[in-house]
């Protein structure tokens, strides 16, 4: 395969898991206001434990990916990945697709001024922008909270922030990680500890599943764990720099399935919210930040 026709497959393989992924919230949505949290959380994540591992087959790396030097490591991700994961869910379980997932591409938003903090990163001007525009839809997305049907619309909007703000955190960390840890590791150890997460919350009692409800779940959890397959087979061909862009394709996905799936019309309002964000997303995507000289070194 040439150069040239692998980049393409690159593109179209990230363009697949975007769509991938935002079904998999869509079929979530479909049940997160009847179906508990943990619940949720348990066959989201052990169902994807099937298609990681045959992946890993599939590539001659199981059990050898899994083995690591780092267990905490994995640890500390993996329960902050759960804990972003059950935000997600919530706001799923109040909002609109669209709007959810928009708050959620606050999340590279809020990476820069962390990796500024953290990794002695140069902010620019037009990355301050970004931040007011991306933080001035979520004054619309909350405004047009007060104007839709549930009563938890508030709460699915906090939700999604804290959402966006863990997954900054976990976007950093993950990247700390991949210098000695396989991308199957992280996503097997995800989905393990989320199972193991999500299965504890029994107790506090979990309701009997129809046959649609198991259908879709089944559906997100086999969804979500083929997205990350297919993310990974796209950066593999392609440089990340190079797809990023493609995620926002989400956006457009969320729309659809929000008026086909749940014959929901977005307001005006939060239609500027989203697209608001997602500008504000593109702009970071598009934008790096210079490094800081050392004080020290100058350099």
């Amino acid at each position: 395969m040439s150069a040239r026709t692998n980049f393409i497959a690159g593109i179209g393989l990230r363009l697949l898991a975007t769509f991938l992924m935002t079904a998999m919230s869509a079929a979530v949505r479909a049940v997160a206001e009847t179906v508990p949290l943990g619940q949720l959380i348990f066959w989201r994540s052990f169902l994807a434990l099937i298609p990681i591992c045959l992946y890993m087959v599939w590539r001659h790396e199981f059990p050898s990916a899994l083995r690591t030097k780092h267990p905490r490591l994995h640890t500390t991700r993996s329960l902050l990945g759960i804990f972003a994961m059950a935000m997600f869910f919530t706001a799923l379980a109040y909002l609109p697709l669209a709007n959810a997932q928009a708050l959620g591409y606050l999340a590279p938003i809020l990476v820069l001024p962390l990796a500024a903090m953290v990794l002695n990163e140069q902010l620019t001007p037009r990355i301050f922008t970004a931040v007011f525009l991306g933080f001035a839809g979520v004054i619309f997305l909350l405004w047009d909270a007060f104007n839709l049907p549930s009563e938890g619309a508030l709460i699915g909007v906090a939700a999604g922030l804290v959402f966006a703000f863990i997954m900054a955190f976990v976007r950093v960390h993950t990247k700390t990680m991949t210098q000695t840890e396989s991308s199957a590791a992280i996503a097997f150890y995800l989905a393990l500890v989320g199972s193991v997460v999500g299965f504890g919350t029994i107790f506090f009692g979990w309701i009997t599943l129809s046959t649609s409800m198991f259908a879709w779940l089944a559906l997100a959890g086999f969804l979500g764990g083929i997205g990350h397959i297919v993310a990974n087979e796209a950066t593999a061909r392609a440089p990340v720099s190079t797809l990023a862009p493609f995620d926002f394709a989400g956006l457009i996905w969320a729309l659809g399935f929000d008026l086909i799936l749940f014959s929901i019309v977005p307001g005006l309002m939060g239609l500027i919210g989203v697209f608001a964000i997602t500008f504000a997303a593109l702009m970071v995507t598009f934008t790096k930040p210079k490094a800081t000289k050392n004080p020290t070194t100058g350099v």
